[in-house]
């Protein structure tokens, strides 16, 4: 299986959106809630070659994007093959 690593805020419907299909496939995932851990933005902006929005989406250390990328992915088909590579 996986390591699949989602950064979030509370507030945010995207993010909700993306753990909810991560839910939905069963998949386990670490959360890294950067409102309630600040010290994790900068981070999360070098991993994520500058992206400061959140979600930001790592499966097995590659970037995949916000919940957009992630929600093409699964449209395409392609979400599964790395989730379970």
């Amino acid at each position: 299986m996986s390591r699949v690593e989602i950064y979030t805020k509370n507030f945010c419907p995207f993010c909700v959106r993306a753990k909810q299909l991560l839910d939905s496939k069963g998949i386990a995932y670490q959360e890294y809630p950067i409102d309630q851990q600040p010290e994790l933005r900068g981070p999360m902006i070098e991993r994520a070659n500058g992206a400061y929005t959140v979600p930001q989406i790592f499966i097995n250390d590659h970037h995949v994007g916000g919940c957009d990328e992630m929600m093409a992915l699964e449209a395409k088909g392609q979400l599964d093959k790395l989730l379970n590579a």
